[in-house]
């Protein structure tokens, strides 16, 4: 919702692409600190690239949430937080004003690279297995003359992730680099229960007043 409030803003000129954009300056020395986050916010103007970039950004949200990252909300988040740093830091130096697109391909490559044997198809056109999904992407963006810095940013923050992730852990010698913060997973997960946890004996099920008044009634005095 806030990405469609900000996209309905832009559109009808209640605030300029001038507002948003990453601007390392103006962050540090004016504290415009929003930016960190507008920046990502932003497909430019209405039309089929901005239409595409959206509808690529919701579907493999959407199916990393539901599949690899089902019941692990505060991992989905730590991925977020991850790549949107790393982004940022490559941003600082590559004069780099939104990364909006880099976001998306990212989500697409960690989603790609967890689905090896999918079958992909490309508007009737072309048929390959997913990993490749994040380069037909830029061939794509390529074609429609748009720079492919982005794509390939997106590219290199998911493969970092994915290698942490998933590669790294389960090599000889390997472990957990990425490991959540206690209070993502405080504010997202909901807590397991305690297999050891032994509840009083008013609190027990078969203790209950109901059952209790069932009982009396069942073997009256």
């Amino acid at each position: 919702m806030e990405r469609i409030a900000e996209v309905a803003a832009t559109q009808l000129e209640f605030i300029t692409p001038f507002q948003l954009y990453f601007n390392p300056d103006l962050i540090f020395r004016k504290f415009q600190i929003w930016r960190l986050i507008t920046n990502f916010l932003f497909f430019g103007p209405l039309g089929f690239s901005f239409f595409f970039n959206m509808i690529f950004l919701y579907r493999y949200c959407r199916m990393l949430e539901e599949g690899s990252f089902r019941g692990r909300t505060a991992d989905f988040v730590f991925m977020f937080l991850f790549g949107g740093f790393l982004m940022t830091l490559f941003g600082l130096f590559a004069s780099l004003f939104f990364l909006g697109q880099a976001f998306t391909i990212m989500l697409v490559y960690v989603w790609s690279r967890r689905n090896p044997y999918i079958r992909m198809n490309f508007f009737g056109l072309l048929n390959f297995q997913a990993p490749f999904l994040p380069w037909v992407l830029m061939g794509f963006s390529l074609l429609l003359g748009n720079s492919i810095i982005i794509d390939l940013l997106g590219i290199a923050v998911g493969h970092i992730y994915y290698f942490l992730e998933d590669v790294f852990p389960n090599q000889p010698g390997g472990k957990k680099l990425l490991l959540t913060p206690g209070f993502l997973k405080m504010v997202f997960d909901t807590p397991e229960e305690d297999p050891n946890y032994n509840p009083l004996p008013e609190d027990q099920p078969e203790n209950q007043p109901g059952d209790q008044d069932q009982n009396q009634q069942q073997h009256p005095q």
